[in-house]
């Protein structure tokens, strides 16, 4: 695991509540359109030609408009809250690189990733366990619900394609093996996505990944 000092700087960009959202069920890290949507937002289109690009070039190659703007929207409210050298990373970069990337935004986006990582995945590798139990993720949204009102209004299929997704995820990233047997695999920040959180003060997402 690469080592992260912060140093001295402005307060971290940690909310205050955690920002928990459903919209996750859109989509894992969906690596080859965020590479396909980066680009577009480097070129600097505007909103009505970004949509109009998508719908007619259809660069997702996906067979329903619905589909096409549904996980566009996600893609791009993700990549929206990284900035232009995240974006050129994710448009350049080795595809272990660009994955933890986009982890990191999907963190930045959803904190229901983040804290499951922060506080359940991190325990399981604590304790040296060699896998994630198979009702983590249900007793994690348990806790949660009981102090995050939002949590409660979800359906239980939500949740179970929620955790579908969030496993899916840790899977894509390199931090498990896959989404169903769950074991740990080594994860080890890369250099350059190590940097670039930490030029940006992104203490939350650096705990969040600091996973040896």
């Amino acid at each position: 695991m690469t080592k992260i000092r912060v140093g001295e700087r402005k307060a971290a960009r940690e909310p205050s509540k955690p920002p928990y959202n459903a919209d996750m069920v859109a989509g894992a890290l969906l690596e080859r359109e965020s590479r396909i949507i980066a680009k577009l937002l480097l070129t600097g289109l505007a909103q009505g030609s970004w949509r109009e690009r998508l719908l007619q070039d259809n660069p997702l190659q996906k067979r329903s408009q619905k589909t096409i703007l549904r996980q566009a929207g996600l893609v791009r409210s993700r990549l929206n809250l990284l900035d232009q050298e995240g974006w050129r990373l994710i448009v350049r970069g080795a595809s272990d690189t660009v994955r933890q990337l986009l982890l990191a935004a999907c963190i930045k986006h959803n904190r229901l990733l983040g804290d499951y990582l922060l506080t359940v995945v991190s325990e399981h590798i604590r304790l040296f366990e060699k896998a994630l139990n198979p009702r983590a993720w249900s007793t994690y949204i348990e806790e949660i619900k009981h102090r995050t009102s939002v949590v409660a209004t979800w359906s239980p299929s939500t949740k179970l394609k929620l955790g579908q997704v969030t496993h899916k995820i840790l899977a894509e990233a390199g931090i498990i093996d896959n989404s169903r047997s769950r074991k740990f695999i080594p994860f080890f920040l890369s250099p350059e996505v190590a940097s670039y959180l930490q030029n940006r003060d992104e203490t939350y997402i650096l705990k969040c990944l600091d996973l040896s």
